[in-house]
C-alpha cells in the first residue's frame, strides 16, 4: 500500500472535482453579495460572469481546504470596483471607505440571507394555491399590480390588501421558521 498523499480527482487539464463542486455551491450567496453592492440584477449578472472566468482560470491558485467564498469573493470586489469606475460619472457616490463596508456587511449576512431565502420557500409552499399563484403572477418579472389587477378584473385596492395580507403571512412565517431552526 502506497503512503502517497492522492489528491481530488480533476476534469482533464481543468479543475478539480472539489473546486467545481464548491464553485457551484457559491454561485448563488457570490451573486446576492455582487447584488447587494451595486443593486442593479444585469449589472450584478455581468460582474458575476466576469468573476466566474476570472476564478475559472485562475483555479490553480486556490488552495483547497481554504475558504472559497473568501476567496471568490475577493475576485469579485475588484470585478465591482472595475464596474464603479466605469460608472464614475453617475451623479450619486459613495466614499470607497462606505463601499468597503457594504461588502464586508454583504459577505457577513450571506448564510443570514440564504437562510431567509430557503424559508420563504418552504412557506410559499404552504400559502393557499390561490394566495401562492397571486405572490406569483405579482412578483413576475415586469408585471405590477395595477396590471395584475386589470387582469383579474378586481380593484387594484382589493388585490393590493390581498398582496398585503400574504406578504404580512410570509414574513411571520419565516420569523418562525427562522426561530425554529435558531433553537435547534
Amino acid at each position: 500500500m502506497s503512503t502517497q498523499e492522492t489528491s481530488p480527482p480533476s476534469l482533464p487539464g481543468g479543475p478539480s472535482t472539489e473546486f467545481v463542486q464548491l464553485f457551484t455551491r457559491h454561485q448563488r450567496r457570490l451573486y446576492l453579495h455582487i447584488l447587494m453592492q451595486v443593486t442593479h440584477p444585469v449589472d450584478a449578472e455581468e460582474i458575476l460572469q466576469e468573476t466566474n472566468l476570472i476564478a475559472w482560470s485562475k483555479f490553480a491558485q486556490f488552495q483547497l481546504g481554504t475558504n472559497f467564498l473568501a476567496w471568490v469573493s475577493q475576485i469579485a470586489t475588484f470585478e465591482i470596483m472595475k464596474y464603479r469606475s466605469r460608472k464614475r460619472r453617475e451623479r450619486l457616490q459613495f466614499s470607497e471607505e462606505f463601499l468597503e463596508v457594504v461588502a464586508q456587511e454583504s459577505l457577513a449576512r450571506t448564510d443570514e440571507l440564504e437562510q431567509r431565502r430557503l424559508a420563504l420557500v418552504h412557506c410559499l409552499q404552504k400559502l393557499r394555491p390561490s394566495d401562492r399563484e397571486l405572490i406569483q403572477q405579482r412578483y413576475a418579472p415586469g408585471e405590477s399590480g395595477k396590471a395584475l389587477a386589470e387582469t383579474m378584473g378586481r380593484p387594484a385596492n382589493s388585490v393590493y390588501q390581498s398582496l398585503g395580507r400574504i406578504r404580512r403571512t410570509l414574513l411571520e412565517c419565516i420569523e418562525r421558521r427562522l426561530a425554529a431552526e435558531a433553537v435547534t
